[in-house]
């Protein structure tokens, strides 16, 4: 699977917990796919320990292969197998890109099919899993379509999840979002929501504020 845009900004924005003060030292990442978000984690707290999981075959092997050639190996394990029966102790922080189709069409590759399509991985099944796995004053961050993030948000309620902040994607000042990220908690719902303009308005150069918050992966910046 190709690496997408909006993937490293969910890896660049979400809190890893990446300061000096914070007790945050162990991340999941949740369909770790090429290993993208728990590489980016790692990278931005040196302490942190990731686990990462993966329940495609190629994408396992991807995920490990990325691990190994990066510097963060000894910090960045990858899991072969369903989020659903994934055991593990309780994360400090939880990343998530999930997959989010239902009713579109399907490709003829199985490996698009797990990565696009909710039925390896529906809503209810990642909500059961996260609230397994998510300490009490932990945090969850989730890259989702505009819909299917308030579609989560409505559902998590029922898990005790709660939105504190959401970042909205948009191409340019012409387009509307495109992506949610949203960071849950248990903490009472005070979400605050920010907006990131990718481009200018030309749609070819990089908005300052997209530079800066990329500019510790992207080597053109």
């Amino acid at each position: 699977m190709k690496v997408c845009t909006d993937a490293c900004v969910l890896g660049a924005y979400a809190d890893v917990g990446s300061g000096a003060e914070s007790r945050a030292e162990r991340v999941l990442d949740i369909g770790t796919g090429t290993g993208l978000l728990a590489l980016m984690a790692a990278q931005r707290k040196p302490t942190t320990q990731v686990d990462a999981v993966e329940i495609d075959d190629e994408a396992f092997r991807q995920a490990v292969d990325n691990v190994a050639h990066s510097p963060f190996a000894g910090r960045v394990r990858v899991w072969h197998g369903p989020i659903q029966s994934f055991d593990g102790e309780p994360y400090d922080r939880i990343l998530t890109n999930p997959p989010f189709y239902t009713n579109h069409l399907r490709s003829p590759d199985a490996a698009v099919n797990r990565a696009l399509h909710t039925g390896e991985l529906p809503f209810t099944d990642l909500l059961t899993a996260v609230s397994r796995l998510l300490r009490r004053d932990g945090q969850w961050w989730v890259l989702l379509p505009p819909y299917e993030a308030g579609l989560l948000s409505k559902m998590a309620q029922t898990y005790g999840l709660r939105p504190f902040r959401r970042l909205y994607l948009r191409h340019n000042t012409h387009k509307p979002p495109f992506r949610v990220i949203t960071g849950f908690g248990y903490g009472p719902e005070t979400a605050t929501d920010e907006t990131l303009f990718i481009y200018e308005i030309d749609n070819r150069t990089y908005t300052p504020a997209f530079r800066a918050l990329l500019q510790d992966f992207y080597l053109i910046f």
